[in-house]
């Protein structure tokens, strides 16, 4: 039994990936442009805390045309720049709002952003990273008022599916708030992501694969993989540098088998958007896997995955 002939996706592959649901979708590769809209996050403002989430620094992870001092117009057009030299054929993009919550604002703030964005004649939807407590049922409306000419993504920072990781990490939430994000969102007919962390050195690895159980269970359209890393100018940091013995990080090889366990174990619905992070060795203080590229990381796991004959979806308990 292959994955091509028993779960949704219908491609050779044995997990459901990002760029073949993208492909289908539109007819031809969507390149994501990442735009930094200006906003913060109630967790730096004073909100709810003023230091973050213990493990969080955008600036890791903006590339270089990504800049919050240029307008939203501007970024995109460099972005297009920037991303032409490799893919020479794209034509379409997303406007990605990546930086911090990019739907803590008042509702007039986000259309003017938000349009903004959309009236390049080369975009033709909006990813929008955010938190599960920074919507609301007007914003919401709002976006799927959009979702009726662009595609539209609302992307929520999940990190954990247990309340005292979320605790640890200062998140602020609990996971009730992003399972009632997520279910407000799919009632509209949004599409939904979520990241997610592993790899918290007080998680089990089977606390780790039980989230795959969770997971499934839960309106997620879309999942990013992030392997724990310890970055610079986070609160992460300063724990890890007075606590190093307590942390423990995956090899490249646990990681990718244990990528594989969860992948079997998961909703075969669910698409595959990233396995791992990646970010400029000058931020990463912790353990790296070295040169290793986000492409081989995708090649190791898909290439083991067929060796073994087994397939995203393959223990996943309906």
């Amino acid at each position: 039994m292959t994955a091509s002939n028993s779960y949704p996706w219908q491609s050779d592959r044995p997990f459901n990936a990002y760029s073949n649901y993208m492909q289908k979708r539109f007819g031809q590769r969507i390149q994501k442009l990442s735009i930094d809209g200006g906003f913060t996050c109630p967790n730096r403002d004073g909100t709810l805390s003023l230091g973050g989430c213990t493990f969080c620094s955008n600036d890791a992870f903006n590339p270089s045309y990504c800049r919050r001092f240029e307008s939203i117009s501007i970024q995109i057009e460099e972005g297009i720049k920037f991303h032409s030299w490799r893919y020479k054929k794209v034509q379409k993009y997303l406007a990605y709002f990546q930086p911090y919550s990019n739907t803590y604002a008042p509702l007039d703030v986000l259309k003017q952003r938000y349009e903004e964005a959309l009236s390049h004649p080369q975009i033709v939807g909006l990813v929008i990273g955010t938190r599960p407590d920074c919507v609301d049922d007007k914003k919401l409306d709002y976006l799927a008022s959009l979702n009726e000419k662009y595609h539209i993504v609302i992307e929520y920072g999940i990190e954990s599916c247990y309340d005292t990781t979320l605790k640890q990490i200062n998140r602020g939430h609990t996971f009730d708030c992003t399972v009632k994000a997520l279910e407000e969102a799919r009632k509209r007919g949004l599409e939904t992501g979520g990241h997610i962390i592993f790899g918290f050195p007080w998680e089990t690895k089977e606390d780790m694969l039980k989230q795959a159980d969770i997971l499934s269970s839960i309106p997620v359209d879309n999942l990013k993989f992030h392997q724990l890393q310890i970055l610079d100018n986070t609160i992460m940091k300063e724990d890890y540098l007075k606590n190093k013995d307590k942390y423990r990080f995956f090899t490249f090889e646990e990681y990718t088998a244990f990528i594989i366990q969860f992948l079997e174990r998961l909703d075969p619905h669910i698409i595959i958007e990233r396995f791992a992070s990646e970010v400029p060795p000058r931020y990463n203080i912790g353990e790296s896997w070295g040169k290793i590229r986000n492409e081989q990381i995708v090649q190791t796991i898909e290439q083991k995955m067929k060796e073994a004959n087994t397939y995203q979806g393959r223990l996943f308990k309906h």
